[in-house]
């Protein structure tokens, strides 16, 4: 049995239409798996190429309205499909959007490492290809950003608000 995304049950596992795991639950905004049956936030769809620019305008309206979950999935589609030469700068961003979600959560410990991890890691991507505006992306901005969060959330050992701390990707609103 399938249900509207194409996942079907499978002897209590959700399985998509080639036989692999998924996991067909709902979820809420922060991407947190809601019980079956309960209304949830569309998913992103998995697997979908997009130009870069597409990318990241997309990716920063899902931060825009607080779903730093989704714009996680939004960048590791282009991590997973992009040059190799950019999936380590795709990557990192995708870490930062984690990390945000995990703070979101109140998940002090991994949100604050995640966000540390991702500026390292686009900071690095930076430094070795000379790039510090790909896309526009304000990288030195970003990596910022996610380390004073980082230290917020360890100093408050709170729960933020997704939508209050939304990075602007691009430095300025589009």
């Amino acid at each position: 049995m399938s249900d509207a995304s194409g996942v079907r049950a499978d002897r209590g596992r959700d399985r998509d239409t080639e036989g692999r795991a998924r996991n067909a639950r709902p979820r809420d905004g922060l991407g947190r798996p809601l019980p079956y049956g309960a209304e949830g936030v569309a998913r992103q769809p998995e697997g979908v190429v997009r130009t870069p620019e597409e990318t990241v305008t997309e990716a920063q309206a899902l931060l825009d309205a607080g779903k730093p979950f989704h714009a996680h999935e939004v960048f590791e589609d282009a991590w997973k499909s992009g040059p190799e030469e950019e999936r380590a700068l795709w990557r990192g961003l995708a870490q930062l959007a984690v990390g945000l979600t995990h703070a979101a959560r109140g998940n002090v410990t991994g949100g604050a490492r995640l966000l540390r991890r991702g500026a390292g890691a686009v900071e690095a991507w930076a430094s070795a290809t000379g790039r510090d505006r790909p896309y526009g992306l304000e990288v030195t901005g970003l990596a910022g950003w996610a380390r004073e969060l980082a230290a917020v959330v360890e100093r408050d050992a709170a729960t933020v608000d997704a939508r209050a701390w939304a990075p602007l990707l691009r430095g300025a609103r589009s």
